[in-house]
């Protein structure tokens, strides 16, 4: 099937290959995963994920209403901030309701005091190659600090959730951190039924030890007699997509440049945030040099700088991999740009084509 470029290609194997780590973690050690759909809302594939993982943890009453009615089972709901509003539907069909502070807890807990409430903590530990996206930064707003505040909400809570890591692929930290939550949490931890351990944990990285992030948790769930969960976003999803584009335009200044149907800004925003290339899969031994650009009018849209094994031409097709994570939920319309298609290759090999997106799109996306 030839399908127009620019497009997202999810390919189901490389989903099922991470569901299946996904798995092996929950029999090794009982720890159930839910989905983080801040990383990934793409439910066309849900019914191949919801065989492997427990249900979804969401980030806002949109996230989580998709997760109750698109894959099902348990549905998480935390938010840095609810809304009156956002409270009165959410507690329509979430499993768990997670507060981000005591003000929260305490503004609503008589609307959703019958149901399985948990607060976020802020353990003041993290592991984050990014400010950005560190949670225990000076001033983090996300958590509760005290602990002896934290300890007087105890009675109205079934569960506490951290999240403290951003892709942590180091066992030896983890485990070293799961050892402070223990110490320090451990007696709150007593008198609960369930634990979040978030997500940001590369467990489903190549050569990543399962057997021993497995039994560390077994063992940490033994001890403090709770249910773990993990979030995980990325290790669900990773090495799972690419983004197809066509070269529309060669240029030169001072090097060859290469502009591409797509946009980072537009297509790919996590890598300009965190000033990160794309990853291709080409070699990066080839003999012709390109920096590969996107074709906003954004100066700094840029790919990434990359050697290829021929010379490209007007048409020539290249495939930025490893694009499910943070893409689809924050591409946006700036400069109007043609949004991509959304296709998958089913575990059949098949590809079908989801979702395309036209003007009108365009047109209602504003006012």
């Amino acid at each position: 099937m030839t399908i127009a470029t620019p497009y997202y290609l999810i390919d189901e194997k490389k989903l099922l290959r991470n569901l299946q780590i996904i798995q092996q973690v929950r029999q090794l050690s009982g720890a159930k995963s839910v989905l983080a759909l801040k990383c990934f809302s793409t439910w066309s594939v849900f019914d191949l994920m919801k065989q492997y993982m427990d249900g979804t943890t969401s980030s806002s009453l949109y996230e989580a209403r998709l997760g109750h009615e698109k894959f099902g089972k348990e549905t998480h709901a935390y938010c840095v901030g609810y809304s009156q509003e956002d409270i009165l539907a959410v507690t329509e069909f979430a499993d768990k309701i997670i507060f981000n502070s005591v003000s929260q807890l305490d503004r609503y807990y008589d609307v959703v005091k019958s149901a399985k409430l948990g607060l976020r903590v802020n353990p003041g530990i993290s592991h984050s190659h990014f400010d950005l996206a560190d949670p225990a930064r000076k001033h983090s707003r996300l958590g509760v600090v005290d602990k002896q505040v934290l300890a007087q909400q105890l009675h109205r809570l079934s569960g506490l959730m951290f999240h403290y890591n951003c892709e942590n692929d180091d066992v030896d930290t983890f485990s070293k951190q799961l050892d402070f939550i223990g110490e320090y949490y451990g007696d709150m931890l007593k008198q609960l039924q369930w634990v979040s351990l978030g997500g940001g944990l590369y467990f489903t990285k190549e050569g990543y030890p399962i057997e021993t992030f497995s039994k560390k948790l077994a063992d940490f769930a033994k001890e403090f007699d709770v249910q773990v969960y993990l979030e995980p976003g990325e290790s669900a999803i990773t090495g799972c997509a690419e983004l197809v584009t066509s070269v529309v335009d060669l240029v030169h200044n001072e090097m060859d440049i290469a502009i591409v149907d797509a946009s980072v800004e537009g297509h790919m925003l996590d890598l300009l945030i965190y000033s990160l290339s794309a990853k291709i899969d080409e070699s990066d031994t080839g003999k012709y040099q390109y920096m590969v650009a996107g074709r906003s009018c954004l100066a700094g849209d840029v790919f990434g700088t990359y050697h290829f094994q021929d010379k490209l031409q007007i048409g020539s097709e290249i495939r930025f991999a490893d694009a499910a994570g943070y893409t689809m939920v924050k591409k946006n319309w700036f400069n109007g740009l043609k949004m991509p298609a959304i296709a998958v290759r089913r575990l059949d090999d098949t590809v079908e084509v989801i979702r395309r997106f036209s003007y009108a799109d365009f047109l209602n996306s504003l006012s």
